[in-house]
């Protein structure tokens, strides 16, 4: 070999080298959130445990509000903070609009047709402009006050009539009904289950199948080779309950229109005619399969969350028995004892109001914020948040973080009583329905029913829990999913007021 043939293959070496130096150095320089080591393999999925939202709230004590682990393949980012959520759902809202989609979200490609799972796009702004204006705005919310009120009503008169047979009270479920009904009626113009026997026992059972197969650890979402083989079987069994719930759906579309084919069809002009009005004059803006997906998202999402708050919420009062003397004092004095609230009494009851936030602080009804991602790299609280990371926003972690809270695992409605935090998405201290252009489309209608639900129950009732439990001793363990629900429903027994 000649000399000029070694000089230019050293040549091209060395340039080899530099640019694999450059490369490094590059690599070196961006600032990635710290985090735990990583194992081979498995990264930090050992770490997860099955209650991840305390597991990586407690590493975020450890790494920082700001957190980066590696789950399997997928590179993951929490943010545990206040500041570091309002980065992400203000300041850099556009960068992390779009959602991560989970294996279980591919089952009957929900993913494709969701409003919770479009990405930003014109699509996406579509059904969510026909969200607001036709479901979630102050005038429809206003126009179907009377069916709310009448769907508490229905929910006092089942513990009325349990009261005086002396038998407890699954709350969570009798909450499901009502918000079930609630919704029914206000997209179908009917009930989907009896308010006065505790039935919508399978549907509530998909919807919970739904988010517990949604929220719970998927090897198919930390190692994507596995995707055909689906080895835990979530998106199988996702695949049913989807199925089920559309074919639900399905039916009443179809009943809906073969009424709507005979010359005197009343026109109902309820959600479901609102929506194929729309789809036939524009089919661009929402199609069939569009109102079918809408609807299972409402359904799963709404009931789900509302009756899971409302749960909550009587488990604090009924754990805290000076908390239920203060919220029964302040409604018998506003209200009237035995009386059910009516939407416009809410603003007359700032402790009630009060009960609402903390319960939403210490048990929000999504522990993570719905996972979001990045396409490109995009900088944060000072880090660089590297492309395709999925980012977690640990809601939970932030509603119980003691450099904000003051003894934050104490139930205290007290605290909000001179405070003007909200949870409307403007305080970054409080975050259950999320914030930005991804805030919860159904936070309105949430405000609006929970407050008079829990009311209502506390001002008709006296309540005691089932079994001789004494309030100290209930249990409040959490069961990990998409929402968070009590691990043990709560059971009590209403009893009528004394005179």
């Amino acid at each position: 070999m000649d000399f000029l043939t070694i000089a230019l293959s050293f040549l091209f070496l060395f340039t080899l080298y530099q640019a694999f130096l450059s490369l490094t150095n590059s690599a070196r320089n961006k600032k990635y959130p710290p985090g735990p080591t990583p194992l081979p393999l498995i990264g930090s999925l050992h770490k997860l445990g099955d209650q991840p939202h305390q597991s990586l709230a407690q590493l975020a004590k450890i790494h920082g509000p700001v957190m980066t682990l590696k789950l399997g393949r997928i590179t993951t980012v929490v943010f545990s903070s206040s500041e570091a959520a309002k980065e992400v759902l203000q300041k850099k809202d556009i960068s992390f609009a779009n959602r991560h989609i989970p294996d279980a979200l591919t089952a009957h490609d929900q993913f494709k047709w969701s409003v919770i799972w479009l990405p930003v796009a014109p699509q996406w702004r579509s059904l969510r402009k026909i969200l607001n204006s036709n479901i979630f705005s102050g005038s429809r919310l206003d126009a179907n006050q009377h069916l709310r009120n009448q769907k508490v009503e229905e929910l006092i008169t089942y513990c009325r009539k349990n009261s005086q047979s002396g038998d407890a009270i699954d709350v969570g479920r009798a909450a499901f009904r009502t918000s079930l009904n609630l919704l029914s009626n206000t997209i179908f113009s009917k009930d989907l289950t009896d308010p006065f026997q505790d039935s919508a026992k399978e549907f509530k059972e998909l919807v919970g199948g739904v988010m517990v197969e949604a929220g719970a650890p998927n090897l198919v979402d930390f190692f994507p080779i596995l995707k055909k083989l689906d080895p835990l079987g979530i998106r199988r069994r996702m695949t049913i309950h989807f199925g089920k719930i559309i074919d639900l759906f399905d039916g009443l579309i179809n009943e809906r229109l073969e009424e709507n084919k005979s010359c005197d069809a009343e026109e109902k002009n309820d959600v479901l005619d609102v929506c194929l009005t729309i789809s036939k004059e524009s089919p661009e803006e929402i199609t069939r399969t569009h109102i079918e997906r809408m609807c299972l998202d409402l359904f799963v999402a709404g009931t789900d969350t509302t009756s899971s708050t409302l749960e909550w919420a009587m488990a604090e009062v009924l754990k805290n028995p000076n908390t239920m003397v203060k919220a029964k004092a302040e409604l018998e004095q506003v209200i009237g004892k035995g009386k059910i609230l009516a939407e416009s009494d809410v603003s007359s009851l700032p402790y009630l109001r009060c009960i609402i936030k903390e319960t939403l602080r210490i048990h929000p009804p999504v522990p993570f914020l719905i996972p979001r991602k990045v396409d490109t790299d995009v900088e944060a609280c000072g880090y660089i948040i590297p492309k395709n990371a999925q980012v977690f926003v640990n809601v939970w972690a932030i509603g119980r973080d003691p450099e904000y809270w003051e003894d934050p695992l104490a139930f205290k409605p007290e605290r909000f009583m001179e405070s003007e935090l909200d949870v409307r998405g403007r305080d970054f201290e409080l975050l259950p329905f999320g914030a930005g252009r991804r805030i919860c489309p159904g936070l309105p209608l949430a405000i609006r029913m929970v407050p008079v639900m829990l009311g209502s129950l506390l001002n008709s009732f006296n309540w005691k829990l089932d079994g001789g439990i004494a309030p100290k001793e209930l249990d409040m363990g959490e069961k990990f999913g998409i929402t968070l629900q009590k691990a043990q429903p709560l059971r009590a027994i209403p009893t009528p007021l004394s005179v």
